[in-house]
C-alpha cells in the first residue's frame, strides 16, 4: 500500500519558519516528480512547489517564491518544504503529492497531474 505521510505542521507567528516533511512508503518515488499543494478553508487546493525526479529542478508559485524551498532525499524517500517568512495568508492544510509516471521534464502544477496524495498537515500562521 502506497502512503505519503506529512509532518511538521503547526502554529507559528508571522515571520516564523516551519519545515514540512513527507515520507513515502510502499514504493519508491525516486524516479517521480513530487509536489506540495495547500488548501485554505473555502478555497480550492492550490499549487505551492514541485521538484523534478532528480531533484535538480524546482518550481514555485509566485506567492511563495523566495520564501519556500522544496528539496528531496532519495535515500530516505522523502520530500521537504522549508517555509520561511511565513504570513497569515499561508495558513492552510498542506499536502504532499507524487506523480505515478516516472521521469518527465515539465513542471507539474495541476492537482490532476498527481496520482498519490498525503492526508495533509495543518499550518497556521498567527498575525
Amino acid at each position: 500500500q502506497v502512503q505519503l505521510v506529512e509532518s511538521g505542521g503547526g502554529l507559528v507567528q508571522t515571520g516564523g519558519s516551519l519545515r514540512l516533511s513527507c515520507a513515502a512508503s510502499g514504493r519508491t518515488f525516486s524516479s517521480n516528480a513530487m509536489g506540495w499543494f495547500r488548501q485554505a478553508p473555502g478555497k480550492e487546493r492550490e499549487f505551492v512547489a514541485c521538484i523534478s525526479w532528480s531533484g535538480g529542478r524546482t518550481y514555485y508559485a509566485d506567492s511563495v517564491k523566495g520564501r519556500f524551498t522544496i528539496s528531496r532525499d532519495h535515500a530516505k524517500n522523502t520530500v521537504n518544504l522549508q517555509m520561511n517568512s511565513l504570513k497569515p495568508e499561508d495558513t492552510a492544510v498542506y499536502y504532499c503529492a507524487a506523480r505515478g509516471q516516472p521521469g518527465g521534464s515539465s513542471f507539474y502544477t495541476l492537482v490532476a497531474l498527481y496520482d498519490y496524495w498525503g492526508q495533509g498537515t495543518q499550518v497556521t500562521v498567527s498575525s
